[in-house]
């Protein structure tokens, strides 16, 4: 990943660049912002110009041994921490167990979620994490010599997902880094770090990717026609990963997009056998999917919310959830939309307390019967 293959992002390449050029390189970032704006592919492009030794005015040269190793992530001084899940067998415990799979999943493109990451570890109901034991590992890697003599650079995707042993034993490491060794934390929900840890990082905030830039990598990279890309590019809203998963037809997002409208239809027809089927077939999916599942629902209420208000480029759904809209946004106003997204945050926080998740959405569908006669 060099920073000529980041989509958009010109300020923020800019501003690292010339850190680096400046020799003003902080030993622990945190690198902020939503989903799908290129956070990875950033760190990771700032991390090869860093140990460039040849790296020209805009990016890393390419062909140098770093540059080589980089091509296939193999760089010796680099490390990358991220979200596991323990196999049955308990044979997988540190990310070096998954780290042919990672290099493999990374290289084949920098853009991705962690539903995508779970998909690729099969991952099936677990809940992927940062374990304890992985703090051992990067104690263990940074106290060795550099191999190349220059820094060393730990990669740390999703630092929220950190076990609570692995963030403090991680804290001590910031607070007293060995020598020529940068930190590079990459998140989605920094409240949900340590506030000791986000103490003593600087924290780098990454905003949307432009929609032309979008528009413009999906013509150069995808051969997307160029009035489709720039539908596409809108409803993206900033995120390439949502982008992606437009031009190839996104299977869970379809599964979301049936599951939400069966149950408002159930819900307003007060079919209560039906619902409890419907919460049935919610629970045998694994905890990270319902969980994704309640966050599509949440968009889905906010974008029928904003329908109502008629300013079209303010919304961003695909064709099929606009032509529900049409029908579905006015049973979401001022007098019930609070409500439904407050029952959808408490649903969310149990499932992720492990209550039973056939409760969970029962208790939610028949919550929706009496919020959508508000």
């Amino acid at each position: 990943m060099f920073f000529k293959d980041v989509i958009g992002q010109d300020a923020a390449k800019q501003r690292l660049i010339q850190e680096v050029q400046e020799g003003r390189i902080p030993h622990a970032q945190l690198f902020c912002g939503p989903a799908g704006v290129g956070k990875l592919p950033l760190a990771m492009a700032y991390a090869r110009y860093i140990c460039c030794p040849n790296r020209t005015e805009t990016d890393a040269c390419g062909t140098c041994p770093s540059c080589v190793k980089w091509n296939k992530l193999v760089h010796p001084d680099v490390h990358f921490v991220f979200p596991i899940v323990k196999s049955a067998k308990g044979k997988k415990e540190v990310c070096d167990d998954y780290i042919a799979d990672w290099r493999r999943f990374v290289l084949n493109n920098p853009y991705f979620s962690l539903n995508h990451w779970l998909n690729e570890m099969g991952a099936e109901n677990g809940q992927a994490i940062i374990y304890a034991k992985e703090s051992d590992e990067i104690t263990r890697k940074l106290s060795l010599k550099s191999s190349e003599g220059g820094y060393k650079v730990t990669i740390v995707w999703l630092p929220e997902k950190l076990h609570e042993v692995c963030a403090n034993k991680l804290l001590k490491l910031l607070e007293e880094p060995p020598e020529k060794t940068i930190f590079l934390l990459v998140s989605e929900a920094p409240e949900m770090i340590l506030s000791t840890i986000l103490s003593r990082t600087q924290r780098f905030n990454i905003r949307k990717i432009e929609e032309a830039s979008i528009a413009n990598a999906l013509q150069q990279k995808y051969g997307v026609q160029p009035v489709d890309s720039q539908t596409i590019a809108h409803l993206a809203n900033g995120n390439f990963i949502k982008a992606l998963e437009t031009i190839h037809l996104n299977e869970e997002n379809e599964l979301f997009f049936e599951l939400f409208v069966k149950l408002m239809r159930l819900s307003y027809q007060r079919k209560i056998r039906e619902m409890k089927q419907w919460s049935e077939q919610l629970a045998v999916m694994g905890r990270e999917r319902q969980k994704n599942f309640l966050e599509y629902c949440q968009r889905m209420i906010r974008e029928n919310f904003i329908y109502n208000l008629h300013r079209k480029e303010m919304n961003y759904m695909t064709l099929p959830e606009q032509n529900f809209a049409t029908r579905f946004a006015p049973f979401v106003n001022e007098r019930n939309v609070m409500g439904i997204m407050d029952e959808l945050s408490e649903a969310q926080v149990h499932i992720e307390q492990n209550v039973n998740a056939r409760m969970v959405f029962f208790d939610f569908s028949l919550k929706m019967i009496v919020l959508l006669k508000q």
